[in-house]
């Protein structure tokens, strides 16, 4: 390990997303410095790319300053990020080195838009949701709000096709589990229960059922468009819907912690993500509306690539961006930072404006 100055230091390289960020910061002539907290791990995904390394610890300031120190922007991989994103952010802003991470923890984005000030004036760069969320929807989200400004209300969807789940992004959603859900409502966000709404919407050629869920852009959607009622949506299946149904039923279960922690060890723990060859054939769709309060209305949607493979191609586009100098200091959006047009720099991915009518109905 030297001391020259590195580009990129990636958190949490040795996890599921970070090991997809690893191989393609590589593949477009990177060198990053691979840090996190398993040193077998780390040691090993560093020798197999030749890479510099440390092992850092996020609780020991001293290691976390030295390795901060060495970059110019710095990459979270490491969820539950709400048990993370801190320590590394307060070391950016000591080290004046540029934060990204790739959360969709609402609770993160509004701790995070709470750090404003703190992040200007170590005239750094802040952007949580790098990755699938929020990088899509919230691009959708302002390129939809400029197509109608006096937009009031504003409507996002997901589905995914192919894929699968990575051992972090199920660790977050069992965290959050019978926590309910949460919508925007007149600017404020406001808890509700899980998939208090339902909807059909056409994601493709067919309706297709989904839910409310909390995604990011219940926080960020807000700050990239000034729209103060904002809902997203994840298709399901029945047999989703029925799990999530059962959940609810349980929450006396679900909240206790033997529980979440037997749950964690013997299915959870044991989740490595999808194949590189699920991942090549899966996509993801994205769609969304905007209404004002004299009924005119907009919408659009997005084919993108698969979910783990699009938060590896928006990150590290965005640390390229940084690196040339795009850098607006304090907290920002990817659509702040980069404009709503962002998503659509992206390999694979789709933009298409929709014919309004009959593109939506309401169960």
């Amino acid at each position: 390990m030297t001391n020259d100055r590195i580009d990129l230091m990636i958190y949490g390289a040795n996890g599921y997303t970070g090991r997809i960020v690893t191989e393609m910061a590589v593949q477009r002539g990177m060198r990053p410095l691979l840090c996190g907290r398993n040193s077998l791990e780390i040691q090993t995904l560093a020798s197999k790319y030749n890479l510099p390394h440390l092992i850092v610890d996020l609780n020991n300031t001293n290691e976390l300053n030295d390795a901060v120190l060495l970059a110019d922007v710095v990459l979270h991989c490491a969820g539950p990020f709400i048990n993370t994103y801190e320590p590394l952010l307060e070391a950016c802003c000591r080290n004046r080195t540029h934060y990204l991470d790739i959360t969709g923890e609402i609770e993160v984005f509004e701790r995070i838009a709470a750090a404003d000030a703190r992040i200007k004036a170590a005239g750094i760069m802040a952007i949580p949701g790098a990755g699938f969320d929020v990088v899509p929807t919230d691009c959708l989200a302002a390129h939809l709000h400029k197509k109608l400004p006096s937009a009031t209300h504003l409507t996002l969807a997901f589905a995914g096709l192919g894929g699968g789940i990575s051992h972090g992004t199920a660790s977050t959603m069992w965290l959050n589990m019978g926590r309910g859900g949460a919508v925007r409502l007149n600017g404020k966000i406001v808890p509700v229960p899980d998939a208090h709404k339902k909807r059909n919407i056409v994601f493709d050629r067919k309706p297709v059922q989904a839910i409310t869920i909390p995604w990011g852009d219940v926080s960020t959607a807000y700050y990239s468009t000034g729209i103060p009622n904002i809902e997203v949506y994840m298709a399901v299946n029945n047999t989703m819907l029925n799990i999530m149904k059962i959940s609810d039923k349980m929450k006396w279960l679900v909240s206790k912690q033997f529980f979440k922690n037997m749950v964690q060890k013997n299915l959870i723990d044991r989740l490595d993500g999808p194949s590189e060859k699920d991942r090549k054939k899966g996509k993801s769709l994205v769609w969304g509306e905007v209404t004002d309060n004299k009924g005119n209305s907009a919408s659009a949607r997005l084919v993108t690539p698969e979910g783990y493979t699009l938060t590896a191609l928006t990150a590290l586009a965005a640390v390229e961006r940084i690196l040339k100098g795009e850098v607006k200091p304090g907290f920002q959006t990817p659509s702040m930072a980069f404009g709503a047009d962002f998503i659509t720099t992206i390999p694979g991915v789709k933009r298409e404006d929709l014919n309004q009518r009959n593109n939506i109905t309401v169960k």
